[in-house]
């Protein structure tokens, strides 16, 4: 059996082993699996049931894990990816006014969008296309984005009618507690603690069951039924100029965060070859859009890449037995959904925040030199966030990428695709 295993994902050949590859798969899941946590319950308040959706987000995350393993042999691990769950949450259903439903359907769409341009030369068209400063700019708004959903779930940022926002009551357990985790979770990071996310969340939880916050249901049980999620999807509603844009950020917000961490990870995980070429790159792509796809019906958001995969290869990881591991051990966690059902909002806002942070800290690559490329990422950032919207922050990006290099007499280095999107935006704005 050994043998098998090892003939197949070629161990050898990468100069690992079995033993190895199951130390990495158990690291990175221990790194990413705060996500079977903060994905219910970021995803239960669009209605959505918490437990259908426990289920969902580690039955997708292993299947996707699974195909990557065994179709690419990348140590890469996948799951409902961050930034996307909140957008299909507060801006899609929540602000548009979409049912759950149709926002699946939406992102069924973009998954079968991405597809296509990973199985054609499209891909290399759309990522050469895009000015690489709204890339960065367009992860890095996310992350304010997340992090302003965290510290408004812990209470840390309120409404308050004269200044819009305000400090909350940092009195409040709750509030004092989602403060603390943040705090945990960057001193566990510091030095360098596997799994700081997850013990963080984690050790919230514990404080505020001590302090009888919220009631302890017990370990492990059957598994919820996924029925209520299941292959729910609506169609009816997405044939508009409206659900347009909304599948186009599905779409880019993934392909640009699923380029970028796979690229990243394939030069850690020294899957570069002499000639500068990424090992089974194509394969790689093709497994993470077709995840994109599969995670729907399990009532998903667009299932992406995680870069916590680099704690798995740090520790040796270097074959697809890697993420093989990570589906193993998301199919096992979901007996455990009785844990995930008492972790308080307030335990996961640190982590959402530190999570942003660490998608902020993509801003250190701008271009500052030029202001046509530094204002449009800038405006992007900004706008995402205090928009409360990913596709408005895009929509004022690329607008104003177009309008500055007109003005500044660069016409010729506006590429056809943001000629294309900022059209698509100014379209938006006029008539919707």
């Amino acid at each position: 059996m050994q043998q098998a295993i090892s003939e197949f994902f070629k161990l050898k050949e990468n100069g690992t082993t079995l033993r190895r590859e199951a130390l990495a798969g158990a690291t990175t899941f221990f790194t990413m699996s705060y996500i079977i946590f903060v994905n219910p319950s970021i995803m239960s308040e669009t209605g959505m049931d918490h437990g259908a959706i426990f289920v969902g987000t580690c039955l997708a995350a292993a299947v996707a894990c699974f195909f990557m393993g065994l179709f690419a042999n990348w140590p890469v691990a996948l799951a409902p990816g961050m930034g996307l769950n909140a957008y299909f949450t507060y801006v899609v259903v929540g602000e548009m006014g979409y049912s759950w439903q149709t926002a699946l359907a939406a992102v069924f769409i973009a998954g079968i969008l991405f597809f296509i341009i990973s199985v054609t030369p499209l891909r290399r068209w759309m990522l050469e296309s895009i000015p690489n400063n709204l890339r960065i700019a367009l992860g890095a708004g996310v992350g304010l984005f997340i992090g302003f959903i965290g510290l408004q779930a812990g209470g840390i940022v309120v409404a308050n009618p004269a200044t819009y926002l305000s400090l909350g009551d940092m009195r409040a357990p709750e509030t004092f507690l989602a403060a603390f985790g943040f705090l945990l979770i960057t001193v566990l990071s510091v030095k360098k603690v596997p799994g700081a996310i997850i013990l963080g969340i984690l050790g919230v939880t514990v404080i505020a069951l001590v302090l009888g916050l919220v009631e302890f249901s017990g370990f492990v049980s059957s598994p919820p039924s996924i029925a209520p999620v299941f292959f729910e999807l609506n169609f009816s509603d997405v044939l508009n100029l409206s659900s347009t844009i909304v599948v186009l950020t599905f779409l880019f917000v993934n392909l640009f965060d699923t380029a970028g961490t796979l690229l990243a990870v394939a030069t850690r995980a020294k899957l570069v070859g002499d000639d500068g070429q990424i090992k089974n790159l194509d394969r790689s792509l093709k497994a993470d859009s077709s995840a994109s796809v599969i995670g729907v019906f399990f009532g998903c958001a667009p299932v992406t890449s995680y870069v916590e995969s680099s704690s798995g290869i740090a520790a040796g990881g270097r074959t697809g037995l890697t993420a093989v591991v990570v589906g193993l051990l998301f199919c096992a966690a979901i007996f455990f959904s009785p844990i995930a059902s008492i972790v308080p909002a307030y335990a996961t806002a640190g982590a959402l925040i530190y999570v942003a942070i660490l998608m902020v800290s993509g801003m250190e690559s701008l271009e500052w030199s030029d202001p046509t490329e530094l204002l449009p990422a800038l405006i992007t950032i900004i706008l995402i966030p205090l928009t409360f919207s990913i596709a408005d922050g895009i929509a004022f990006g690329f607008t104003s990428y177009v309008v500055l290099k007109l003005f500044a007499g660069q016409r010729e280095h506006i590429s056809w695709g943001a000629w294309f999107l900022a059209v698509l935006f100014i379209s938006k704005f006029a008539f919707i």
